[in-house]
């Protein structure tokens, strides 16, 4: 089939989970299928990773995201109905060159990556897939909560209400519906019943993330948190660790734990409160480097929506994890068999001790993690678990 896919980020490098989960997609859809894709990007850099992905694309063409905070984005927010998050993304140039696209290369369907790039589709009668890596509206009111100053929030309150809106507008403007759980497929039902939805979770390169099953032998333990901090949930879960588990921990193991901190752009809060033993690393372009040569990943998630690669990524890698309800939501995983889970800071800093000092619950945790993404959650079987959505619903319209 000739595919367009439309992402709001340039799928490579593999920095976020939203790039990881293209490139992967991309690379195991494409032995079956011509995918032209059009991105976003941030700034005129990121093109020199153009050529990685043409080996998987037909075509790759990007363009230019306005920055949140501009005047455009501002004043488009204010002026219409769409939430902010739709306005940096809305773009003539990308509306025009998908309508020339479509008249030159006749697609049977379009893939879009998020519901907010969805304004930039011109009407055709072609099938379009919508993936929601996440239900938006949760996310932004998750932290409109946390707002005490009023008229900030009113704001904020009203621009999740626009969220809300447009997000239900789009799922239902699309001929199918990607979730990425179970929990956020039934959310979606409840808000709109009708709502042809199918859940394509996310995974995890197997091949590309070795096993090493064995307790780790070094005597100074490392504890690892991972997240790209431009999520608004990451902030939120290094902050949390930082200041109600990490302390627990160090007082109960002291020198033989050390806390890193790995993740891109993180905020100037997260550097002031590295007390003894926390490194924080902006500069790790491998991330099995930082699995390796950890004992532990350690997700004090809180904030709704999606499936957490760094959950999926520390099991491919034989390394435990404990994590929060929240953190282990849309995975298949049972508490204390392939990973740990509380939801409070004590549970969550008494089980990282529990684990680092049991070696026969830590292997246990390794071996099982392991078998779990190897089971369900490897990409070709993912793609090929979309692919056959593709076919089913392009064969309907026959």
């Amino acid at each position: 089939m000739r595919i367009l896919m439309l992402t709001p980020y340039l799928p490579y490098p593999l920095w976020s989970g939203g790039q990881i989960r293209t490139f992967n997609l991309l690379k195991n859809l494409a032995e079956k299928h011509q995918i032209t894709l059009f991105s976003f990007i941030r700034q005129d850099s990121e093109k020199q990773n153009i050529p990685i992905l043409k080996k998987y694309c037909d075509e790759v063409k990007v363009f230019v995201k306005r920055p949140p905070w501009s005047i455009t984005s501002l004043l488009l927010s204010g002026i219409t109905y769409y939430p902010l998050v739709v306005c940096m993304y809305l773009n003539n140039e990308l509306k025009k060159n998908i309508a020339e696209a479509i008249d030159r290369k006749h697609f049977d369907l379009i893939h879009a990556e998020t519901f907010y790039v969805m304004p930039n589709i011109p009407q055709y009668d072609i099938p379009i897939f919508l993936a929601e890596q996440t239900i938006e509206y949760l996310v932004y009111d998750h932290h409109t909560q946390n707002v005490n100053f009023m008229p900030k929030k009113m704001l904020m309150d009203w621009d999740v209400f626009k969220i809300r809106f447009w997000e239900k507008r789009f799922w239902k403007k699309a001929e199918k519906v990607i979730a990425m759980s179970e929990s956020d497929k039934t959310l979606m039902k409840k808000m709109l019943p009708d709502l042809s939805v199918d859940i394509v979770p996310n995974g995890v390169d197997t091949q590309f993330f070795s096993f090493n099953k064995k307790h780790s032998p070094h005597k100074v333990k490392t504890v690892l948190f991972v997240g790209n901090f431009k999520w608004l949930q990451n902030r939120e879960a290094a902050a949390f660790l930082l200041d109600k588990v990490w302390p627990v921990i160090f007082k109960k193991l002291g020198d033989n734990v050390r806390l890193w901190i790995v993740g891109k752009h993180p905020p100037p809060q997260i550097r002031k409160k590295t007390p003894k033993n926390v490194t924080v690393s902006d500069d790790i372009d491998d991330i099995r480097y930082a699995y390796y040569r950890s004992d532990l990943l350690l997700a004090p998630i809180y904030g709704p929506g999606g499936t957490r690669y760094k959950i999926l990524e520390s099991m491919a890698a034989g390394v435990p994890v404990v994590t929060t309800s929240t953190g282990i939501e849309g995975l298949s995983a049972v508490n204390f068999r392939h990973a740990v889970i509380s939801d409070s800071a004590r549970g969550l800093a008494d089980s990282s001790i529990k684990v680092l000092t049991d070696p026969k619950l830590y292997n246990r945790l390794a071996e099982n993690g392991r078998h779990l993404v190897e089971q369900d959650y490897s990409w070709k079987k993912i793609a090929g678990k979309l692919d056959l959505i593709y076919q089913k619903a392009v064969a309907g319209r026959i």
